[in-house]
């Protein structure tokens, strides 16, 4: 597995960059705004790929934290994808870990089958291998 230091952005050409939204597509803090700002994620959609960046849904239209079960089909799909686009690089930032309140461990073992093009940040470390 790969690693990244947390808060970075990606500088590798073929990076998409992988974050924690809402299903109102409200970009506007966090990692959200980076995405918006810098890879092309669109204002008002708020799961799946958009530009240079892929939006797992942790937060509802209302912008209440979702429960674990959803978010965990939501990076099913994501890691679907993923697997799908073996010569892109996935740098996935610690979704659902900031205004959704979940913890390190409870997401990022949620990643644990997650392909080998994809980059997580440091503190997943320990959960991962």
């Amino acid at each position: 597995m790969i690693f990244h230091k947390d808060g970075t952005i990606p500088k590798e050409p073929n990076a998409i960059f992988v974050f924690g939204s809402n299903l109102a597509g409200r970009h506007g803090a966090g990692a959200a705004k980076v995405a918006r700002e810098k890879f092309g994620a669109v204002y008002g959609f708020g799961r799946g790929p958009m530009g240079e960046a892929y939006a797992i849904p942790t937060k509802d239209h209302d912008l209440r934290t979702r429960g674990y079960g959803p978010i965990m089909e939501d990076v099913g799909a994501f890691l679907r994808y993923a697997r799908a686009r073996p010569v892109k690089l996935f740098f996935v930032t610690r979704v659902g870990c900031g205004y959704a309140g979940y913890s390190n461990l409870e997401m990022a073992r949620l990643f644990l089958q997650a392909p080998p093009n994809c980059s997580f940040a440091l503190p997943w470390k320990a959960f991962l291998t």
